[in-house]
Formats: structure tokens, C-alpha cells, sequence
């Protein structure tokens, strides 16, 4: 390309003419810039119109979702736990916890000094009042009675000599021989002698009660713990630590608190008379251990837990209570018994906050839902492919060829609650004795759903069912079994294509199976 040259009259650059573009080069250029963006917008709209075309197509011939039975997945059955609502004995209660405390606690400790030469019992042993448990050497103390009992006797006679000489000097005085002053001596010293003898009998008491305290006996009757000394240990009487511990454990009892809230409805049943009922359960609140009465409320409350402490009596025969054991208390303040019950996971609740059950109609089984049929196009293909998943949902559902369990419809329906006490509710209105309610998988459920009744849930007899006689029946065998069949009657091994060929199974590498 040559350069270009420079205009002598204007100082512009100016290209030489033989170089210049060819005609159909050259087209209008604001033409050009015209055309371009709708050319862009017409082939935008285009792909745009393609890619619609093409979800239309897709969503139009997606197939079928597979059929289980003859019921799409959107209107399968929905398999729930139920039981029935019945009219039950339920008792209205207060719930606590406690602890297992023995009714008398003894700690057995030496009341005198000396040297341990008999334990008479084995740890752990049931003892009974009077029994004697451990023994002291008793030398010492019986020395001190034989002591005693000898001051006793030369007192005795000394006593004897001083009132002889007493009654003498009387005589004496009144025949005027001695002086009223030796004769009031003499009554003194007979005095002192009888009262030496008091004291002499007092020692030999003393000494007994200090022999006596070498046998320790139990003086309750109860469970001995483990022994804290062993033979020939010396022991006193001001040592801190006991010897044996005692527990009376039959009666025993238990000690529980309750909110303050609660007292007037305690003190309210109580008034009525009779002792209220109290349930001692176990730690998990599953199994009852053993049952009581209350015996009594503490005369204060507690300010800094604003409850208040009571005492209840167990007879506790088979021992299944333990000092310290921890029990889930239940205060039985009365005893409904004829009450309309359901379990509590019956019970639902709606978004306005009204309460409200599924019942299941068991008069009778739900309307089965037609089989789908196919989209536009080749209607034969398709009825042939929904007959196709027919049959294979109907020969998986069930194990033993074709079996399905029967449906029936779920309904909400209100209910009145008049009290919840524990996993039970007790209804005011809304239901009726036998009526059937869900108490598990309501959260799939609405009004008019259709589900099917598990057969393993444990519920009321005559409720559960599962798939043998009635899922046969639906299958269109006999109850002895039978080859599935197609909807059109024809045996599933000799089922036809729609052009009416018989189809040979095939094998997994696409040969021909007879």
C-alpha cells in the first residue's frame, strides 16, 4: 500500500485514488450499524423460542413415574401406627422426685471402755431388737459389781450396829443417865449408815447398767452395714466412730419435694379423707417399684426452692427399696374410671392452635385410583407401558407374589382435651369408644389421605393387617397364589407387545429366554 500524500491547498492527507476500496466493498456504514442489533435481538429470540420448544417436548414425553399396585407415588398409601380410643381407668397424679430413706437409722457406738472379744453377726444380716451384736470384755465391769455389792454388805451391818446403839442411848437419855447431846449423836451416826446404804445400792445399779453395756445389742430391727472393728480392738466410750450402722428398711420410706403451687391440691384431697395413694417408679419412670401412702407434709416451706417436703410410707416387703435410692415419685390425688382416652402422640395441634386427631375409617377400604395413562402420540404404546409398571408394582409389593395391604382414609377431626397425664390423654368431646386414631406418621397425613395399617406396630387386635389375603385379592390370584397377571388377563410370562407379538424375557446380555 502506498502512503499517503499530503494536500498542498489544505495540509490534509489524501489517499491516492488507485488505491481506494472497490465499490461492492464499500457499503453505507450507518446501514450497517442499523441492521446490526436487530440481526442480534431476531437471533436471541430465536434460541430463545428453541430451548422452550425443547422443555416442552422433555416435559411433555417425561414418562411415567412407576406405579406401586395401581396408585401413583403421589397417592400411595401412607403406612401409620394406630390404636383405638377407649373409655380406661386413669389415675390423676403428681409427679416428684425423691429419695429412698430408711425409717430408723442407728449408728451403734461402745458406751464403756474396753476390749472387743465376740462380733455375733455378719454384714449385711437381718438383726431383730435385743439382739446381740457385739461383746465387751466384761471382767472389769462385773469386778465392780462384786465391789459394790461387798460395800453394800459391811454397810449393811455397820447400818445394824448404828441403830442399836442409837435405840440404847434413847433409853438412856430417857432414864436420865446420858445427855440429850449423846443421845441426838448417836441417831446421826444411825442416820449416816442407812444412808451409806442407799448409796451402796446405787453403785451396784450403776455397776449392772456398765455390765449390761458390754453386750451391745441391736435395739431396732433392720439390715446391719459393714462393721467398723473386729475382735480384740479396744473401744471407748467417747470415740466419734460408731461401730455398726442399722437401717430399718421394712417400713421404709420416701422423701419428695413439690412446687408450692401444688400444696392446696394435697391439702384439698387429704381433707376428704382416707390416705392419697404415692407410686414409687424406677429411674427410667417405665416400672412401678413399689406403692406407699403419704404420710405427712412438713409443717415450712423452703424460701430459697419455694417447695416444700413430703414424707411418704412404703411397706416395702420384697425390699425393692433402698436407703439413698433414687425413685420417680407419683402423688395419686384420684382415680378416674371411666374416662375417654387416647395416647398423647394422637394428639395434633393446627396453626390456629386448635387440637385435632386423624381417625381412619375401617367401615370400609379406600376407592383404588385409576392407572394413569400415557401423553399424546402412540396411545397404545403407552397403555402398554403403564400395564407393564403395573404389573411389576404389583408383584413388589409383596413378597409373596403380588401381595399389598388394604387402604383406608384418614380424616382430621377436632377434639376437646379435658386433661394430658403422662403419655396419656383424657378427651372431653370430639370421639367416640372404638373409634381408630393414627398415633404415628401423622406428619405425611391430610385430610382424606390413604394409609395403610402396619402390621407390626402392636396396636388393638383386629386393626393391623398386612399384605396376604387382601393383598392376593388385589393381585386377582386365588389365596393359594397364582402367576401374576397382566391387567388384561394374560399371564406375565406370556404378555404381548401392543402390536399384539408375544415378548420373550431376555437375559442380562440380550438373549432370547424361553
Amino acid at each position: 500500500m502506498a502512503a499517503p500524500t499530503q494536500d498542498p491547498q489544505s495540509g490534509a492527507p489524501s489517499i491516492d485514488p488507485t488505491h481506494e476500496l472497490p465499490a461492492h466493498a464499500t457499503p453505507d456504514a450507518p446501514a450497517e450499524k442499523k441492521r446490526g442489533p436487530w440481526r442480534l435481538i431476531m437471533v436471541g429470540l430465536l434460541v430463545a423460542l428453541a430451548v422452550a420448544f425443547v422443555v416442552w417436548r422433555i416435559s411433555t414425553n417425561k414418562p411415567e413415574k412407576k406405579l406401586s399396585g395401581r396408585t401413583s407415588l403421589g397417592d400411595r398409601p401412607v403406612p401409620v401406627a394406630v390404636e383405638k380410643a377407649s373409655y380406661t381407668q386413669v389415675p390423676i397424679y403428681l409427679t416428684a422426685l425423691g429419695t429412698v430413706t430408711a425409717y430408723n437409722t442407728v449408728t451403734l457406738k461402745s458406751r464403756v471402755d474396753g476390749q472387743i472379744i465376740a462380733v455375733n453377726f455378719r454384714e449385711g444380716q437381718h438383726v431383730r431388737p435385743g439382739q446381740s451384736l457385739i461383746k465387751i470384755d466384761p471382767r472389769p465391769y462385773q469386778a465392780a459389781l462384786d465391789q459394790a455389792r461387798g460395800n453394800l454388805a459391811r454397810d449393811e451391818a455397820n447400818a445394824r450396829l448404828a441403830s442399836t446403839q442409837a435405840n440404847r442411848y434413847s433409853a438412856l437419855y430417857q432414864a436420865g443417865v446420858v445427855s440429850r447431846e449423846q443421845e441426838q449423836t448417836q441417831q446421826s451416826t444411825a442416820g449416816q449408815a442407812s444412808g451409806t446404804l442407799e448409796a451402796d445400792r446405787a453403785a451396784i445399779k450403776a455397776a449392772q447398767v456398765n455390765l449390761a453395756y458390754t453386750n451391745i445389742t441391736s435395739p431396732i430391727s433392720g439390715i446391719v452395714g459393714l462393721r467398723q472393728v473386729d475382735i480384740g480392738n479396744i473401744v471407748s466410750a467417747n470415740s466419734s466412730n460408731g461401730l455398726v450402722v442399722i437401717t430399718q428398711v421394712q417400713p421404709i420410706s420416701v422423701i419428695f419435694t413439690l412446687p408450692e403451687d401444688q400444696l392446696p391440691q394435697v391439702f384439698s384431697h387429704m381433707k376428704r379423707g382416707g390416705k392419697l395413694a404415692v407410686e414409687a417408679w424406677d429411674r427410667t419412670n417405665t416400672q412401678k417399684i413399689a406403692t406407699g401412702a403419704l404420710l405427712t407434709v412438713d409443717n415450712q416451706i423452703d424460701p430459697a426452692t419455694g417447695t416444700a417436703k413430703l414424707k411418704a410410707v412404703f411397706d416395702n416387703k420384697d425390699e425393692a427399696l433402698y436407703p439413698n435410692q433414687f425413685v420417680n415419685v407419683r402423688l395419686i390425688l384420684e382415680t378416674r374410671n371411666h374416662a375417654l382416652t387416647i395416647p398423647a402422640t394422637a394428639l395434633q395441634t393446627s396453626n390456629a392452635g386448635a387440637s385435632f386427631v386423624y381417625v381412619v375409617d375401617m367401615s370400609k377400604p379406600a376407592p383404588e385410583t385409576p392407572p394413569s395413562g400415557g401423553g399424546q402420540g402412540n396411545g397404545s404404546q403407552n397403555r402398554s407401558t403403564a400395564g407393564r409398571s403395573t404389573d411389576k408394582g404389583n408383584a413388589g409389593s409383596g413378597k409373596g407374589g403380588g401381595h399389598r395391604q388394604v387402604s383406608y382414609l384418614a380424616h382430621a377431626k377436632p377434639v376437646t382435651v379435658d386433661l394430658t397425664q403422662g403419655s396419656t390423654v383424657i378427651l372431653a368431646a370430639g370421639l367416640t369408644p372404638g373409634e381408630v386414631v393414627v398415633v404415628d406418621g401423622q406428619e405425611k397425613l391430610k385430610d382424606g389421605s390413604k394409609v395403610t395399617l402396619r402390621g407390626s406396630t402392636g396396636g388393638p387386635a383386629g386393626i393391623s393387617q398386612s399384605g396376604d389375603a387382601a393383598g392376593r385379592k388385589y393381585a386377582g390370584g386365588p389365596e393359594g397364589g397364582a402367576t401374576p397377571q397382566s391387567p388384561g388377563g394374560t399371564p406375565k410370562s406370556q404378555e404381548q407387545h401392543s402390536n399384539g407379538a408375544e415378548r420373550p424375557h431376555r437375559n442380562g446380555n440380550g438373549a432370547a429366554r424361553p
